[in-house]
């Protein structure tokens, strides 16, 4: 007959029992918290690497050339460096200017022939007005009918558009356009993009319009890519023709599709024929207007475009008013008109 385990043996046996459960439980606690940290840290990165890809993505350094200090206003210091870098008040690049000479355009039958013994009209625009108040007020002060076009949303638009309405000048907006060197050339606030949605282009369009009191009429800032754009320049042509103003095309490619789009929407329209100030010296300045002023006898009208340059404003000081003895100089709304 078996021997009964003592009480001492039958102790030990359930104590070894109860240890090894505890390491067990302690075990499987560790591996609980261990698996617990384990979700929480997947949780984080996971939901770090979310916010990584959902998150608008950085702004890219302007081009230096996008920074550039108005012109006449060298050595401004770091502070002021910094507020004309600022997105609001950062001044867009002047033109670009084709690479090449773009053949001439054909010319654009005026509605009603000028008689014969009255002198060719001559419309000078001066472009990208609205960041410096006091050269545009030089060109204001020339007491010829010129024509400024002004940026929208620039930091003087609206002064100077009052100023030049108040003098009897003509007041363009300056509509900057996608060129085709964009996004390495930004035209500035205001852009239309031919990326944009229709609703979001007449939208921007809109706004632009609104920014700039008394304007008559609109010409294109660059705009190298959207001009050869049917689809885009027939919507702004639209908003344009129900708020009765004209197209002026700055002419930055030889692609561009403004004039068939004016002809298609019946909005009064000219061309530019002469840039005159690419070449920023007084000797190629005045070249530039002897040939437009060539142009303007050939054809009966011509339209130059200028910039607000010291140069530019020193040479037009001295050649207007023998220009004027040639030439019947008028405004841009003067010198528009519905084609067919």
């Amino acid at each position: 007959m078996a021997k009964k385990k003592s009480k001492r043996t039958r102790r030990s046996g359930s104590g070894r029992r109860k240890n090894q459960f505890r390491r067990n439980l302690l075990k499987a606690s560790v591996g609980l918290a261990v698996l617990v940290v384990l979700i929480v840290a997947a949780g984080a990165v996971l939901n770090y690497l979310l916010m990584r890809k959902t998150a608008a993505p950085p702004m890219k350094s302007v081009p230096k050339v996008h920074r550039r200090t108005l012109p006449g206003k060298k050595g401004r210091g770091k502070k002021a460096a910094r507020r004309a870098g600022a997105a609001k008040h950062a001044q867009p690049i002047y033109e670009i200017y084709p690479h090449e000479e773009l053949p001439p355009p054909p010319p654009l039958t005026p509605l009603k022939p000028l008689p014969a013994e009255k002198p060719p009209w001559v419309a000078i625009i001066i472009d990208d007005v609205g960041y410096d108040r006091a050269m545009a007020e030089k060109f204001i002060g020339l007491k010829e009918p010129l024509t400024l076009s002004i940026f929208p949303f620039a930091p003087h638009c609206r002064e100077i558009a009052a100023t030049a309405h108040r003098k009897g000048l003509g007041v363009m907006l300056h509509l900057p356009m996608e060129p085709v060197e964009y996004p390495d050339v930004d035209p500035g606030p205001g852009k239309l993009l031919t990326g944009m949605a229709p609703d979001q282009l007449i939208a921007q369009l809109r706004q632009d319009l609104g920014s700039v009191p008394y304007i008559r009429g609109v010409n294109n800032h660059m705009g190298s890519k959207l001009t050869t754009y049917a689809d885009q320049m027939n919507q702004i042509f639209t908003i344009l023709k129900k708020r009765g103003l004209f197209f002026i095309d700055s002419r930055t490619t030889a692609k561009t599709v403004c004039r068939s789009a004016a002809r298609l929407l019946q909005v009064p329209f000219a061309q530019r024929n002469v840039f005159l100030d690419n070449r920023q010296n007084a000797a190629s300045i005045r070249s530039q207007l002897k040939k437009l002023v060539r142009y303007a006898r050939r054809h009966g009208q011509a339209v130059g475009i200028g910039h607000p340059h010291g140069i530019t404003y020193r040479v037009l000081k001295a050649q207007l008013p023998e220009i004027a003895k040639q030439v019947h100089l008028v405004t841009a709304a003067q010198i528009v008109h519905v084609i067919s």
